[in-house]
Formats: structure tokens, sequence, C-alpha cells
């Protein structure tokens, strides 16, 4: 049996997103194929805790810079940027 799930579309990076409504941002990027972002030697960072703690799901959440991304679910429209 298939079940309907409600989904919302986000903008990471300037790319539309669909996934299921109480997804994580931090999953939403993932589902992207995104990172949340770079360290300051350049190297890709992603989640890593999941509940908040280890802060490497940061990202600009419609203009809110350092945002905790796996505490934050998805919302329609919203605008995420891993870049800064």
């Amino acid at each position: 049996m298939r079940m309907n799930h409600a989904m919302v579309t986000l903008r990471i990076d300037g790319s539309d997103v669909t996934v299921i409504t109480g997804t994580s941002v931090a999953a939403a990027i993932a589902h992207a194929g995104g990172t949340t972002r770079t360290s300051c030697t350049g190297m890709r960072r992603a989640p890593l805790c999941g509940m908040g703690v280890c802060f490497e799901c940061r990202a600009t959440v419609d203009g809110v810079a350092q945002e905790r991304t796996c505490l934050l679910p998805v919302a329609d429209a919203m605008e995420v940027s891993t870049h800064g």
C-alpha cells in the first residue's frame, strides 16, 4: 500500500528541492547532494550528530546565519544557503 505524503519545495543554493513535510533541512541538503559548509581549510563538512550538538550542520536559512539545520524542519519556499 502506497502512502501519500505532503511535500514541500525549498530552495537550496539556488536549486529547488522537494522533500516530504517534516524532513530536516540537513536531510534536504543531503538529499540534494550537498554538504552544509566547508572548514577554514576548504574541507567539505556535513552533519555529524543530528541533534544540534556538533554544529557541523550550520547554514543560512531565510537570511539567518548559523542555523543548525539538523534541528530545523523544512518549510515551503524556504531559502537555504550553505555558502555563507
